[in-house]
């Protein structure tokens, strides 16, 4: 039963976020909704903020366990953006109220899509290690300044057709870098 409440929990704040910032939600309200008394709140966490904290980081690790293979570069971006785009007012209400912690959960699940596309979409090919560090990187930052451009411009763009088009547009790229690594290395 201590798991159920703790999503009921878990729950009613993502519903009253996609509803309100996080300043006008109370523990109160939690409750409330979920039909709980405050004890039982208390007992699951400390806080709100250690809530939304751990809710945020369970999130990046859920992304993390439920994808562990990424089939294309476009997979990378529907997976960065897939709990905003469900939860467009929640995203944008923890964004405002705790940025740091948000680009941290974007930042560990761009790593994991971006690290897990480039390792087995080209596990054939003879890629030396430290230039796969360095695409790594590169589309860990590509990816994750697209969604930070995009939450801080209100959501208004479809992100997921610019950045379907932006890989169309730089479609052979990819694999010419890791052509010209495998050259290199004779």
């Amino acid at each position: 039963m201590p798991g159920f409440t703790k999503q009921a929990i878990r729950n009613s704040f993502i519903r009253l976020l996609n509803e309100r910032p996080v300043s006008q939600i109370t523990v109160k309200d939690i409750v409330e909704d979920c039909g709980i008394n405050r004890n039982s709140f208390y007992y699951h966490y400390q806080d709100l903020p250690s809530m939304a904290e751990e809710i945020i980081l369970e999130e990046a690790e859920a992304m993390v366990r439920q994808h562990p293979s990424v089939d294309s570069i476009e997979e990378c971006i529907d997976l960065a953006v897939s709990f905003a785009l469900e939860n467009r007012r929640a995203a944008i209400h923890l964004y405002s109220a705790n940025r740091d912690l948000f680009e941290r959960y974007l930042w560990r699940v761009c790593e994991h899509v971006v690290d897990t596309y480039i390792s087995t979409a080209f596990a054939e090919y003879p890629l030396k290690e430290a230039d796969k560090r360095v695409l790594v990187r590169n589309y860990k930052w590509e990816c994750f300044g697209a969604v930070l451009d995009w939450l801080n411009g209100g959501m208004k763009e479809d992100i997921q057709a610019d950045f379907y088009r932006l890989c169309e547009l730089k479609k052979g790229m990819l694999e010419e870098v890791i052509r010209r690594s495998a050259g290199e290395q004779d």
